[in-house]
């Protein structure tokens, strides 16, 4: 008899397209959720200088934050949703012209998400830039692409989330989980 582990979901997508706002409404819902690790990174002290002067080590420093929440989450009971994944961190180094860790791979290929993966397509009349979000337009709809293609080279189908107020997107992702 083989036991199912609990779905273990993943908000991926453009930048600015909602995820946020969704994870912090499943998580008023009662869901368990993994906060946005590149956001936190971003925050920290030195975060954006990192992003900006050395993107290979914050790209190391995303894989090994994704790593945390990973394992943190493995004894949870029910389902997690995760605001972004490890091919998030391969699309991220594809889109800013960079090669791919062996470990980033490797992650990608060994620590699974049981799904569902919901994507947040690029959604121009809610996109706003701030103090973390730092591309333009263009550079989230080409960061939406390459994120969408790692995932799906991963042996992943992401699910588009319909462009609809949070409440209609919380019950999607209900009935996806």
């Amino acid at each position: 008899m083989t036991i199912a582990k609990p779905p273990r979901a993943v908000l991926t997508g453009a930048p600015g397209a909602g995820k946020s706002t969704l994870l912090d409404a499943a998580a008023a819902a009662g869901f368990a959720t993994s906060p946005e690790v590149a956001r936190e990174l971003l925050q920290s002290p030195g975060g954006m200088e990192l992003r900006a002067s050395d993107p290979l080590g914050f790209a190391e420093a995303m894989l090994e934050a994704h790593a945390r929440e990973f394992e943190r989450h493995t004894g949870t009971a029910g389902p997690v949703l995760f605001d972004r994944g490890f091919p998030d961190v391969v699309g991220f180094l594809e889109v800013s012209g960079l090669p791919v860790p062996k470990a980033a791979d490797a992650a990608c290929r060994r620590l699974h998400y049981s799904g569902p993966i919901l994507r947040a397509p690029a959604w121009a009349e809610i996109y706003r830039q701030d103090d973390e979000r730092i591309q333009s337009w263009e550079e989230a709809v080409a960061s939406d692409e390459a994120v969408t293609a790692a995932w799906r080279r991963y042996g992943y189908e992401p699910i588009d989330l319909p462009f609809v107020s949070v409440a209609e997107r919380l019950a999607f992702l209900r009935e996806r989980l």
